[in-house]
C-alpha cells in the first residue's frame, strides 16, 4: 500500500470511529508507529485532521474549517477527473455559477477556450483567472469575503443572485449525506450556496469520495435538489447507489 492510500484509509477510520490511536494504526497497517506518526502530520497539515496524545481527530469533530489552501493540497488526481467530468454539464452557451472551493477551482482551470459563456463567481481569485479568458463574461459577487475560504457571503451577494437566472450552477461542499444532505461549517457560506441552487435551471456538485463521511453545522441542500453528483471512483458502489436513489445522477470519475 502506498503511503497516499494509507493515509486516506486512515482519514476514513478517523471519520467513521471519531478518533484514531497510533498503535492500533500501526498494527492495523502492518508499519512502524514513527510511519503512522509521520502519516498524521501528513494529514494534519493537510487540514483533515488535528493531533492529540496518541492519536488523532477528524477536524469536523472540533467545528474546524480548513483553509482553501490546504484543501486544495488534498485529493489532487481525484479532483482533476472530477472537473474533467463536469465539464459534460457545460452548456454550449449561457450562463453558468460557480461556487467557491478547491474542486470548483480545477473546473474553472479545465473551461474549454473556446465556449462562449457567462459565468457568475463568488471568489475574488477565481474571478480573476477567468477574467483573462477573452471568450467569458465574468460576473463577480460582491460582499464580505471570508479569509478561509475566500468565498464572498452575505446579503450584497445573496441579492444579487436573487435577481440572476442561470442554466447550471457548480457546486463545492464540505460535507453530504443522504439523511443531512449537503453541509458547510459557516451558515454565512451556506445562505450564498442555498441562493446559487435557487438561481439555477440544474444543480450539478463536485466532491471527492472524502466528502461523503462528514456532516457540518449548516445544510444548504438536499439530495433531491441537486441533480447531477459528481465524484471519484473512491466512493463505495453501494454508497453511490443509495445517493442516486435519494434523487441525482451519480457519476464516478
Amino acid at each position: 500500500m502506498y503511503a497516499e492510500e494509507r493515509q486516506q484509509e486512515i482519514l476514513r477510520a478517523a471519520r467513521d470511529a471519531g478518533r484514531v490511536d497510533v498503535v492500533t494504526l500501526a498494527e492495523r497497517f502492518g508499519v512502524t508507529t514513527e510511519t503512522i506518526r509521520r502519516d498524521l502530520t501528513t494529514l494534519e497539515r493537510a487540514g483533515v485532521l488535528r493531533r492529540v496524545h496518541g492519536g488523532a481527530i477528524p477536524v469536523e469533530r472540533l467545528g474546524f474549517e480548513p483553509a482553501l489552501a490546504a484543501r486544495d493540497e488534498v485529493m489532487t488526481a481525484e479532483k482533476e477527473r472530477i472537473a474533467k467530468a463536469a465539464l459534460a454539464e457545460l452548456p454550449e452557451d449561457g450562463s453558468v455559477v460557480i461556487d467557491a472551493g478547491s474542486t470548483t477551482s480545477r473546473l474553472v482551470q479545465a473551461l474549454p477556450p473556446d465556449r462562449e459563456l457567462t459565468v457568475v463567481v463568488n471568489s475574488p481569485p477565481l474571478a480573476t483567472l477567468l477574467a483573462a479568458r477573452p471568450n467569458l463574461t465574468v460576473l463577480m459577487l460582491g460582499g464580505r469575503v471570508r479569509g478561509r475560504t475566500l468565498a464572498t457571503v452575505e446579503d450584497w451577494a445573496i441579492q444579487q443572485l436573487s435577481q440572476l437566472n442561470v442554466d447550471v450552477a457548480f457546486m463545492a461542499t464540505n460535507g453530504c449525506s443522504v439523511a443531512k444532505g449537503l453541509t458547510t461549517p459557516d451558515p454565512a457560506e451556506a445562505a450564498i450556496k442555498r441562493a446559487m441552487i435557487a438561481c439555477a435551471d440544474r444543480a450539478v456538485l463536485l466532491a471527492d469520495h472524502t466528502k461523503f463521511s462528514g456532516t457540518y453545522l449548516a445544510r444548504f441542500a438536499t439530495l433531491a435538489e441537486i441533480d447531477v453528483v459528481i465524484t471519484d471512483t473512491g466512493l463505495d458502489p453501494d454508497q453511490a447507489a443509495a445517493l442516486a436513489a435519494a434523487g441525482p445522477e451519480v457519476v464516478r470519475a
